[in-house]
């Protein structure tokens, strides 16, 4: 890539995307409005539909063992009003302006990020389901200055994931399917930008995996990010997320590895399930305790 594409590449911001008209419609609602729509959606998550309660308390309890069960209970309530928020804040992302996202999503450290990419080469950047991943993707690529691509899974109907992607990619955003990432990563490897990848979710069978001690339990992770620091030399940073107050967050980077560093297999990812689980315990109601984590369950001989 020329230095005249990089540059355009590096301080061209797209205009916002338009949603959809419902979106656009629901999105004009205050979020004041939509905070009170979440607490009442948060209600009966927990009271009513009772949401993959018993799954939230048993993962809670096998975490913090220290907590007898109100404390969970209470615990896993603010799970479900804090999910429901950011649900809300999610669609209110169709009504937003660059701004906006400024105001409500602080970085400490952005300079970190942006000394990186100035040295020419793309920046791995891995995040985990921590309070609203959805709006720090739109911060990044509305404040970073770079291009910035994230590695996404489609979802199964089409009409849906069309919508998403309108929603996700309004602020700039190029979203890559994750079996694509690695090969779009190379075919793309000219232009210097943000690679963000969130890696804490369940890896699928057939993906290569490496076993830790996670919140207790024995825990498969995902081992594309370190595939992707290995095979490209790319430097990489974990990304931490803060919730503030109702609304407000703060994001911090910390180096996972430099660029052309050597690492251990297992080495890289370690480190992050490490910086992930410190982010957990720091504010456990805002990690994404609903998903089914812990599916694989780890062989008794070999690798797995």
């Amino acid at each position: 890539m020329s230095r005249t594409e990089a540059d355009v590449a590096r301080t061209t911001a797209p205009s916002p995307s338009r949603p959809v008209w419902w979106i656009a419609l629901l999105s004009r609602v205050p979020l004041p409005v939509l905070y009170a729509v979440a607490w009442t959606l948060g209600a009966l998550g927990f009271y009513v539909f009772r949401y993959r309660r018993t799954l939230i308390d048993r993962s809670l309890a096998i975490a913090f063992p220290e907590l007898d069960a109100a404390s969970r209970n209470a615990l896993c309530r603010r799970h479900h009003l804090g999910f429901a928020q950011v649900f809300m804040e999610i669609l209110k992302s169709g009504a937003l302006t660059p701004a906006d996202i400024a105001r409500y999503v602080r970085f400490t450290n952005l300079e970190l990020l942006q000394e990186w990419l100035s040295q020419g080469r793309p920046v791995l950047v891995v995040a985990a389901h921590q309070c609203n991943w959805e709006w720090l993707m739109h911060a990044m690529a509305s404040q970073v200055g770079y291009p910035v691509d994230a590695a996404y899974k489609p979802l199964k109907n089409q009409w849906a994931n069309k919508e998403m992607l309108t929603l996700r990619t309004r602020f700039g955003a190029h979203l890559v399917p994750a079996k694509e990432l690695l090969a779009d990563i190379i075919k793309r490897r000219r232009i210097v930008r943000v690679i963000a990848v969130v890696a804490d979710q369940e890896p699928r069978s057939s993906e290569k995996r490496h076993w830790t001690r996670f919140l207790n339990r024995d825990t498969a992770f995902y081992m594309g990010p370190e595939e992707i620091a290995r095979t490209t030399g790319y430097a990489a940073l974990f990304v931490a997320m803060r919730r503030l107050s109702r609304g407000h967050y703060e994001v911090t980077f910390t180096p996972l590895s430099g660029a052309g560093e050597r690492l251990g297999s297992g080495e890289f990812t370690e480190r992050y399930a490490r910086l992930s689980e410190a982010q957990i315990h720091a504010a456990p109601p805002d990690w994404l305790w609903s998903h089914k984590r812990w599916k694989l369950k780890k062989p008794l001989y070999g690798a797995g």
